[in-house]
């Protein structure tokens, strides 16, 4: 019931645009495919003649298994394992990769047809979440921020932070490594991240970081400014007659299900007594369905006692790895640099 409530969010427009651009996937794996059997037929012939043999074992296995001829298939299976593994050796020997006759897909779980069974794969659901919430944006943010383009350089080692007796270089590579580890053991772990410091220090590049291998792996990950956030939880509370409360009930179920919660800049949103008791909601739900969240504020742990409560301030203590980046301010640092 809950897919089919996913599905009225989005227009049917866009379900069958996504489910165009899977069709589009799907004939563009077959045309590389050829592209490259055409390629290597012509310079090792072998390889057609052994795909020959290969369809035509496949064709008596088939008879085999019809008439319940085991001895038989067993042979021909044995034959064919033979063939395929003279196809392998003669590929690479050449110099191609041993997958190099074989689809190669965007999605190996649902092999880019967006369904595993009947169940919406995870790289559909996330093709949906993008359409709801308009995630353009952020997967255009990911191709610059990512750990491919994470640097250390920004980060001093010329001091030590009373705190945790670190310096920015030291504390910033602690938390890479544990940021790495969330991603790592995303699966059965279901940890949660707080990144904590002043403007600039890096906490949203970093999310971002681990937003892109989420993605890249299968997940589907949700990034909202607090204010985007609350906005949302703000109109699915009160807005049930406006003309889009389908979707705004939707973007709360996404809030809710997605594998991973970015909420980012915490404590920028004007805070109230709503405020504090949606934001409780989030994150207790997220905790009981054991779905990850990552929070980055510019607040203290003694501010975010103050400004959301004794509850919020206790789950978080109790669930969430606290990271507190510091150092200089970066996007000071590169406009500067960029006079």
């Amino acid at each position: 019931m809950k897919g089919m409530i996913i599905d009225m969010a989005i227009k049917n427009d866009q379900f069958n645009q996504i489910l165009r651009e899977y069709d589009n996937k799907q004939f563009n794996n077959k045309f590389q495919l050829d592209k490259r059997r055409e390629e290597v037929f012509k310079r090792i012939p072998e390889l057609k003649e052994l795909e020959d043999e290969i369809i035509s074992l496949a064709a008596s296995s088939g008879r085999s298994a019809l008439f319940g001829d085991d001895t038989k298939l067993k042979e021909l299976k044995k034959t064919t394992s033979r063939l395929i593994n003279k196809q392998k050796a003669l590929l690479t020997s050449h110099g191609y990769p041993v997958d190099y006759l074989q689809t190669h897909y965007e999605c190996d779980k649902c092999q880019d047809t967006g369904f595993i069974g009947n169940d919406k794969c995870n790289c559909f659901k996330q093709a949906i979440a993008d359409l709801i919430y308009d995630a353009s944006n952020i997967r255009q943010d990911l191709e610059r921020e990512n750990f491919k383009h994470f640097s250390y350089d920004y980060y001093s080692d010329d001091y030590i932070d009373e705190t945790t007796g670190l310096s920015p270089l030291s504390n910033i590579r602690k938390i890479v490594a544990l940021s790495k580890s969330f991603i790592k053991h995303f699966n059965k772990n279901h940890d949660n991240l707080l990144f904590m410091g002043n403007t600039g220090v890096g906490k949203t590049f970093l999310a971002n970081c681990i937003a892109k291998e989420l993605l890249d792996l299968g997940h589907t990950v949700i990034y909202l400014t607090s204010f985007r956030l609350f906005d949302i939880l703000e109109k699915n509370k009160f807005g049930k007659n406006i003309d889009d409360a389908p979707i705004v009930a939707n973007q709360f179920n996404y809030i809710l299900d997605c594998d991973l919660l970015i909420i980012d800049d915490l404590g920028t949103e004007l805070n109230n007594s709503f405020i504090t008791s949606q934001l409780y909601l989030i994150i207790n739900e997220r905790l009981l369905k054991q779905k990850a969240t990552l929070i980055s504020t510019n607040l203290s742990l003694e501010n975010l006692n103050t400004n959301y409560s004794e509850r919020v301030y206790s789950r978080i203590i109790s669930n969430y790895t606290i990271c507190r980046i510091f150092g200089e301010d970066i996007r000071l640092h590169k406009a500067i640099n960029n006079l």
